[in-house]
């Protein structure tokens, strides 16, 4: 097993005053090129936007677009006629393909929105552009892990067009769960959402809230919570 350690306080962060972002990965000016993504994964940015703000409409094409609410929700709007609220819960995505244009705004007048806004390079370019949204019950979360995006949209999960795979899993301190690829090829991204886990038992491979760990050349991965603990895992092909 091959890890890579990206510890939350050495994330790139920028302050935009409505604005407070924190990337895993190189992003807008924030540039290291040692952390130019993970296999397919290009970005992972933790949002917190103030009340009533937003992203205005901008453009993207030919990159699959996730977003996971931690805290609050979100009001999207975008040029293939969607318009909803996305609230912690949900997970959304989007691909871009061909072009599309959208907006992200703060749906409270009163409170700060925590989400996740995830990046994936596609598997094919120029597709039509595709949108999904889904609500996931976090009792079925709850030590074991619980797939909310894949390729072909089983299990209830939202599609993408890569052949990666995303799980949550909100594990109890002294619980333990395993984690086994869907795709041979494909590494894993662990991103911790809060608490502290351990992988395989090691202490290497201690995370603590935030921290995000890269893993290569494994079947399966145990994973330990020693104090409750939000997991997500991507797995995206390298």
């Amino acid at each position: 097993m091959k890890t890579s350690l990206h510890q939350a306080e050495t994330r790139g962060y920028a302050n935009h005053g409505w604005l407070k972002s924190h990337h895993t990965f190189s992003f807008a000016n924030y540039y290291n090129a040692e952390r130019m993504g993970f296999g397919a994964l290009r970005v992972i940015n933790d949002d917190v936007v103030a009340p009533s703000h937003g992203f205005g409409t901008h453009p993207h094409n030919n990159m699959e677009i996730i977003s996971v609410p931690l805290k609050g929700s979100l009001k999207h709007k975008d040029t293939m006629g969607n318009d909803f609220v996305i609230k912690k819960g949900e997970v959304q995505a989007m691909s871009a393909g061909t072009g599309i244009s959208h907006s992200e705004y703060n749906n409270s007048e009163s409170e700060h929105v925590n989400f996740l806004q995830i990046w994936v390079m596609p598997k094919e370019q120029n597709i039509e552009p595709n949108y999904s949204q889904k609500e996931f019950s976090e009792d079925k979360r709850k030590n074991q892990f619980q797939l909310v995006v894949s390729p072909d949209g089983r299990d209830n999960s939202v599609k993408i067009n890569q052949d990666a795979f995303f799980s949550l899993a909100s594990l109890e301190a002294g619980n333990e769960i395993e984690y086994n690829k869907y795709l041979f090829q494909n590494g894993a991204y662990i991103f911790l959402i809060s608490g502290e886990i351990k992988i395989n038992d090691s202490d290497s491979s201690r995370l603590s809230k935030r921290d995000g760990l890269g893993v290569l050349d494994f079947d399966k991965l145990q994973i330990s919570a020693t104090e409750d603990a939000e997991i997500l895992l991507m797995e995206v092909p390298i």
